[in-house]
């Protein structure tokens, strides 16, 4: 299927948007703005593979289910993850009952190992052994500054934890940009992308083309969808920092992406686009 791209660049356009109507914008923050999580669906994986199979050698079709589940989850509060996985060890049997733990109980596995290289990144970040631009997705910063001085009110709405997506928001030096910083707070019915959406649209009395949504998974792109907001998938090889992962980019035109962009070195063309 041949792909449509804004003249001049590499940002493409999937379905036209109701342009110079933007008021407020809601990120993802890992993936999306930050780096120093790169690398967790390479800790998540393994996780859910070996609480799955326990004793059992793994075989190659759990592997590729754990990496199904993780593909559709991205994006969601992570004990939410967990709490699919609590259902697919109980589902595969190879654990017995007794030994299953709950979702925070997984929860509190994964996240004792994803903390391991994400300290270790805040450290060099404060160190300055590494930079605030290879911490972060190619241009997301100046592109968040952009809109912050075009008056477009920003959010972040994240499924890390609330107390970590603001330390990290702080550590990339974008904290300052944003008017909330929305992330898991323990309690699934007191936070969601959904929710947080449909809030702040009833708050502000808006209707979804003031209201941009930009992320890396496909849940916020389809709650954005779901409600008429314009969508920015934002496809980016993270290993890199920029350019394109074809597997993401995939997923986020599942989910309804209506642009698609591998980071944001062209933000002033994709500015100049959103606000024509």
């Amino acid at each position: 299927m041949s792909r449509n791209y804004l003249p001049g660049t590499q940002i493409e356009a999937v379905r036209d948007i109701e342009r110079g109507a933007i008021k407020h914008a809601l990120f993802d923050f890992d993936g999306t703005v930050s780096l120093l999580r790169e690398g967790w669906q390479r800790i998540m994986g393994p996780v859910m593979v070996e609480m799955i199979c326990g004793d059992t050698e793994p075989t190659p079709e759990i592997v590729k289910e754990v990496h199904e589940v993780i593909e559709e989850t991205t994006g969601i509060q992570t004990i939410l993850q967990m709490e699919v996985l609590v259902k697919m060890v109980r589902d595969h049997g190879f654990v017995p009952e007794d030994q299953i733990k709950d979702a925070k109980g997984y929860k509190d596995i994964y996240n004792d190992r994803l903390m391991v290289p994400v300290n270790e990144r805040i450290a060099k970040l404060e160190s300055g052994e590494l930079s605030v631009e290879q911490a972060t997705v190619r241009g997301a910063i100046d592109f968040v500054k952009a809109l912050h001085d075009r008056g477009v009110k920003l959010y972040i709405f994240s499924g890390t934890d609330r107390h970590d997506v603001r330390n990290e928001a702080a550590k990339v030096g974008v904290a300052e940009y944003f008017d909330e910083i929305w992330g898991a707070v323990g309690n699934i019915e007191e936070y969601s992308k959904e929710r947080v959406l449909k809030e702040l649209m009833a708050k502000h009395h808006l209707h979804g083309s003031e209201v941009l949504t930009i992320g890396d998974g496909p849940v916020e792109i389809r709650e954005g969808k779901k409600i008429g907001c314009s969508t920015i998938g934002v496809a980016t090889d993270e290993v890199r920092g920029e350019g394109v992962n074809e597997e993401k980019r995939e997923r986020l035109l599942r989910a309804g992406a209506d642009l698609l962009i591998g980071d944001f070195t062209e933000g002033a063309a994709l500015l100049e686009y959103l606000f024509a």
